[in-house]
């Protein structure tokens, strides 16, 4: 395996603490983008389009505030291991 194929460790890191928030802020920024450009050419498609991104963006800062939240939390070890009693 070469060495272009293995990711450093600060890279890494860097993905999976900032990637996520930053896709969130790409996708509102677009879905604004083509709201205005719906509004000023009068293409509804275009708004269509910027409605469907901000429903895609709700639902994706929903999911990271819930991802925070568990990651603040820590990990639930009795959860999956809890006995059935009849």
């Amino acid at each position: 395996m070469s060495n272009s194929l293995i990711m450093p460790q600060w890279r890494r890191r860097l993905l999976e603490e900032h990637l996520f928030p930053a896709l969130i802020l790409l996708q509102l920024v677009l879905s604004v983008v083509f709201i205005l450009i719906g509004y000023l050419k009068g293409d509804i498609y275009f708004r269509g389009v910027g409605v469907g991104l901000i429903i895609g963006w709700v639902t994706a800062s929903i999911a990271y505030l819930f991802k925070r939240s568990n990651e603040k939390q820590g990990p639930n070890e009795n959860v999956g291991n809890q006995k059935i009693s009849k």
